[in-house]
């Protein structure tokens, strides 16, 4: 019987856990869940008679290392910064990993160790890193095996909530880690290229450059730029393209919202709040704004935001109760960017009956036998329920079925690696679309970048 280990139970492991108890049987397969909170692995198991759970401290070496001494391959559930601990014994030990997180600089750098022992270590292979890239290479590698030269490459995924969810003025809940939400564009400058200019958007400017999508069947939505889309010029061997942008989407109105926490401060995650324990929501907010022997938080909020009282901006601060003053942060310590967050998610937490849902759209730009041409490529889905979620099924489902992939030696390629090689995306992407996980195409006119019907440079 072959064992796999999954080291952590959260949130996002549920489908792929279900996935693997369903193919236990004609996979041959074994699954230990190791968390530090036992009764999330045993939540887990479902009392299935192929799984065992059990508490692992990933920091602790006596729990982890028999633990992945047993299993035949590793997939790490854990927050991003906490793989290494796992990736340097898998190593050691000799077992095949994947993860569903960016590559970091330390697990890049086991590379060579990784290739030396034959191993596969899959990383990024969950939705956006994952999905975006398979379904990304796919269409790529199809243009370049016509002939076709790449001239621009845009790619933007949002999660967000289902249309029968959407359900407050900001047309978002969160449906994924929150911190990442608030903190989103933070310590770095928004790096791309469009029509052949480098260009860079500061943290400060990133919420008002926004770009306009238009998804078939859902509307018109607004994309703003990722911090670095320049890496990808390597990586999907797209150095000789013109353009190559990515982003985050939201409803369209999100980003200018969003954008008067920026300018205010309150996303600030570098330092801590004097008192924050005890200030009320309503102090929170005035701790931004100017001293006023005689206006009121109200009056200062708009004046310093410049807006008016019929703004749909007004109107979404008010409903995020803002400017309460009995409602308490409650947090010791709290960087500004933490009590918002505690703020924002009393109001955009998931209801029961909610659902969420994943958007991703690709926009291919290629010249063949001297003609332009454009591909668009788009993919939604939409959660099942609290369980099975649509950010839960586009993580789990590709980490399990390369899992399953690597252990039935179908992908054989060895490194520290992103699912960008036929061999991964191929047989994924066919066995995605038989969870409902498909993405439409659709041939337009080349129109380059132009996002405004803008001319210049």
């Amino acid at each position: 019987m072959r064992q796999i280990l999954i080291v952590g139970a959260g949130k996002s492991t549920s489908v792929l856990i279900d996935y693997l108890l369903q193919k236990a049987e004609a996979e041959n397969l074994y699954i230990r869940i190791g968390d530090l909170d036992i009764d999330n692995a045993k939540k887990a198991c479902k009392d299935h008679p192929k799984c065992e759970a059990f508490s692992l401290d990933v920091f602790d070496a006596e729990s982890r290392e028999p633990a992945i001494q047993k299993a035949d391959l590793v997939i790490s559930m854990l927050p991003a910064r906490f793989h290494i601990e796992v990736a340097r014994d898998c190593v050691k030990f000799g077992k095949n990993m994947v993860t569903a997180s960016y590559i970091s600089d330390e697990m890049k750098a086991l590379d060579a160790q990784v290739k030396e022992k034959g191993l596969v270590f899959m990383n990024e292979i969950g939705v956006d890193p994952g999905i975006d890239h398979m379904s990304a290479m796919q269409i790529i590698d199809r243009i370049r095996d016509k002939g076709g030269q790449m001239l621009l490459f845009e790619s933007f995924t949002g999660g967000l909530v289902a249309p029968e969810s959407d359900t407050n003025l900001w047309n978002y809940k969160f449906t994924w880690n929150p911190r990442n939400v608030v903190v989103a564009g933070q310590g770095g400058v928004a790096e791309f290229i469009q029509e052949g200019k480098y260009k860079y958007i500061p943290y400060n400017r990133l919420f008002r450059r926004t770009e306009f999508l238009e998804i078939e069947g859902y509307g018109k939505f607004e994309g703003y730029a990722n911090r670095n889309s320049l890496k990808y010029q390597s990586i999907y061997g797209l150095e000789d393209a013109l353009t190559l942008y990515r982003g985050t989407i939201r409803k369209v109105g999100f980003s200018r919202a969003w954008n008067m926490f920026v300018q205010l401060g309150m996303t600030d995650d570098s330092f801590v709040m004097k008192n924050s324990e005890e200030m009320s929501y309503r102090d929170f907010i005035n701790s931004f704004l100017p001293y006023s022997p005689s206006d009121s938080v109200e009056l200062k909020t708009r004046h310093n935001l410049k807006i008016d009282q019929d703004d749909i901006m007004w109107e979404k601060l008010l409903e995020l109760d803002i400017f309460n003053p009995n409602k308490k942060i409650g947090l010791k310590e709290a960087t500004p960017a933490q009590a918002l967050q505690k703020i924002l998610m009393d109001k955009w937490s998931l209801s029961p009956d909610d659902k969420d849902m994943i958007v991703m759209y690709h926009k291919f730009g290629y010249e063949l036998d001297g003609e332009k041409k454009q591909i668009d490529s788009t993919m939604v889905h939409i959660g099942e329920d609290q369980s099975k979620t649509a950010m839960a099924k586009t993580v789990g489902l590709p980490v399990a079925m390369a899992a399953i992939m690597i252990l039935n030696k179908e992908i054989t390629t060895p490194g520290v690696q992103l699912p960008i090689n036929r061999e991964v995306y191929e047989p994924i992407l066919k066995k995605l679309e038989s969870h409902g996980i498909i993405f439409k195409e659709k041939e337009t006119e080349y129109l380059g970048y132009n996002p405004f019907g803008e001319v210049g440079n």
